[in-house]
């Protein structure tokens, strides 16, 4: 795994027990993960969800791999991926996620995926380079990474200054998806990460 630099700490992690209020069925009248991710997922598909959190987007997602693809969910907190397996567990897709605790220094050593995850995350991480380095690194030559943050306390011009990172270390931008509440770009591979 490529490391540019270290994340230091995790002072701006949301913490746990916030999720609860971003992880609730009103939530699918802003962010509805099928309609949001079904474009970019196909069955059999390897997925890594970025910040997974209590499973908002990762327990949709393994329902569109399917039990022939696989989600790897990544999360700083033992908690949120605690939960995250038992609501996997109570939706039948327990099978298909693999949760992996992630640590300051590394998202960890896992497969090339074919699409990647930041939903509102990504300006948690302190370390923007080293972050956008192991995504490349993550990611299928013709792969698919998708980066939402919200407008709410990400600033557009902060939003493009991550968007041009991600572009001096090979990402291109492909899209730029209306979602709602949020600054996002779907972003693909077009040269290898430095």
């Amino acid at each position: 795994m490529i490391k540019v630099e270290k994340m230091s700490g995790q002072k701006h992690v949301c913490p746990w027990w916030l999720c609860f209020t971003f992880d609730n069925p009103l939530r699918r009248l802003l962010h509805n993960p099928e309609v949001l991710l079904s474009p970019y997922v196909k069955p059999g598909y390897h997925v890594i969800d970025v910040g997974a959190g209590m499973g908002y987007f990762t327990i949709p997602l393994a329902k569109m791999v399917g039990p022939s693809g696989r989600v790897t969910a990544i999360d700083l907190q033992p908690r949120m991926l605690a939960a995250l397996t038992r609501r996997a567990q109570r939706h039948g897709v327990a099978d298909i996620i693999t949760p992996y605790l992630a640590s300051p220094e590394t998202l960890g050593q896992q497969d090339r995926a074919e699409f990647i995850l930041a939903f509102w995350m990504a300006h948690e991480v302190p370390a923007q380079k080293w972050f956008l380095t192991e995504i490349h690194h993550l990611l299928k030559p013709q792969g698919l990474f998708l980066l939402a943050e919200p407008k709410l306390h990400v600033s557009e011009k902060d939003f493009r200054q991550t968007v041009y990172t991600a572009q001096d270390l090979g990402f291109y931008i492909k899209d730029s998806p209306a979602i709602r509440a949020s600054h996002c770009a779907l972003l693909a591979c077009c040269r290898r990460a430095r």
